[in-house]
C-alpha cells in the first residue's frame, strides 16, 4: 500500500507525468540545500574578505555565524522569488535577457531584505530605526554601488545556469556539467 505522501499527486513536470507530493517536496529540499550551499560559499567568502580587511585594521573578529544564517534566510527568499518567476516573459528573447533582469532583480531584493532584517533586528534592541539601518558597503552611493556590483556578478552564474536549465532542460543540463563526456 503507498504511503500517504505517494497517494497525493503534485502538478505535472515537464514530460506531463504527475509527482507525488513526497516526490515534490523531495525535490524542493534538494533545490533549498544547493541554494544554500551556494550562498553559504558566497557569503563565507565575503565575510573572510572582510575579516582580512579588518585584520589590516587590527580588528580581529569573524562573523561566520553571520554567512551561515544569512544562506538559510536568503535560500529561502530564492524559493519564494523562483515561485514567482519573475523573468518568464523574457525567455522568449536572447537567453542573456532574463539572466540579466533576474539577477538584478534578486540583487535588489536581496538589499531590500538585508534592510528589513536589520531593521526588525534593531526594533527587538530597542533601536531607533536610523541607528538600525545598515551600512552597506562601508556606506555611501559608491559602497552600495560597489556592493550591488559584487552581488550582482556572484548571483549571475546562478541565473545563467536556472535559465539554461529551463531552456534545454535540467536533466540534460546535469547530464552536460556532471556526467561522462563522450570520446570525442
Amino acid at each position: 500500500m503507498a504511503n500517504k505522501f505517494e497517494q497525493i499527486s503534485a502538478p505535472a513536470n515537464d514530460d506531463g507525468a504527475s509527482k507525488s507530493l513526497k516526490e515534490k517536496v523531495e525535490e524542493e529540499f534538494r533545490t533549498f540545500v544547493i541554494l544554500f550551499v551556494y550562498l553559504w560559499l558566497l557569503f563565507s567568502l565575503f565575510v573572510m574578505n572582510q575579516s582580512i580587511i579588518s585584520r589590516e585594521e587590527g580588528i580581529n573578529f569573524t562573523m561566520q555565524g553571520f554567512a551561515l544564517i544569512n544562506a538559510l534566510v536568503f535560500a529561502k527568499v530564492m524559493m519564494i522569488y523562483e515561485l514567482f518567476d519573475p523573468g518568464r516573459w523574457l525567455r522568449k528573447g536572447p537567453l542573456i535577457y532574463p539572466i540579466l533582469f533576474e539577477t538584478a532583480l534578486l540583487t535588489v531584493l536581496f538589499f531590500v531584505v538585508h534592510v528589513l532584517e536589520k531593521l526588525i533586528e534593531g526594533m527587538f534592541h530597542g533601536k531607533a530605526i536610523k541607528d538600525s539601518v545598515p551600512t552597506i558597503g562601508g556606506g555611501g552611493v559608491s559602497g552600495i554601488a560597489s556592493a550591488s556590483f559584487v552581488m550582482f556578478v556572484a548571483l549571475t552564474p546562478f541565473f545563467s545556469l536556472r535559465n539554461l536549465g529551463i531552456v534545454i532542460g535540467q536533466d540534460r543540463l546535469r547530464a552536460m556539467l556532471l556526467g561522462p563526456r563522450d570520446g570525442k
